[in-house]
């Protein structure tokens, strides 16, 4: 079989940046499954993948374009102290979840400032250029309930 549309494909990944860096890695874990065709990998990376069958090894460079794009700045904003539960502790670094337009959001923490702090609500792998070592291990038919919910289900099914 190969990766198309409505597929599950799964696969071994190590995710680097431009220093060689590892940013994220499935080895060590269960192979990594998504369902091709349907938005649940970054685009560059999916693009790559169309057609590749069980034993297919690629290495994959995804630029930010077709990544997690570009940097926006309207997306850094200043939130103050009393958006934050009082007994958060803020450090910089520090992922927080909010509510958005389109569901939950993660931001990070950028700088605190006298009023509270300076939140970007971009993904941290905006802007970057990323590199995949891949090995696909399995191809199948996705199950009517994944086509349905538009995302792998594992072992046992899936609850919502």
């Amino acid at each position: 079989m190969k990766a198309a549309h409505g597929m599950v494909v799964s696969m071994h990944y190590t995710l680097t940046d431009d220093r060689g860096a590892t940013l994220d890695s499935s080895h060590g874990n269960e192979p990594f499954h998504y369902l091709h065709g349907h938005s649940n990998i970054i685009p560059g990376l999916e693009k790559a993948l169309e057609g590749a069958e069980a034993g297919f090894k690629s290495k994959v460079t995804v630029s930010p374009a077709n990544g997690y794009g570009e940097k926006n700045p309207e997306a850094i904003f200043e939130a103050p102290r009393e958006h934050f539960p009082a007994e958060m502790k803020l450090e910089v670094g520090a992922r927080v979840y909010a509510d958005g337009p389109n569901g939950p959001i993660t931001l990070t923490v950028v700088t605190l400032t006298e009023k509270g702090a300076v939140l970007d609500a971009n993904h941290p792998l905006a802007e970057k250029t990323l590199h995949f070592d891949i090995e696909i291990t399995g191809v199948r038919s996705a199950t009517r309930e994944e086509l349905e919910h538009g995302h792998v289900h594992g072992a046992g099914g899936h609850s919502h």
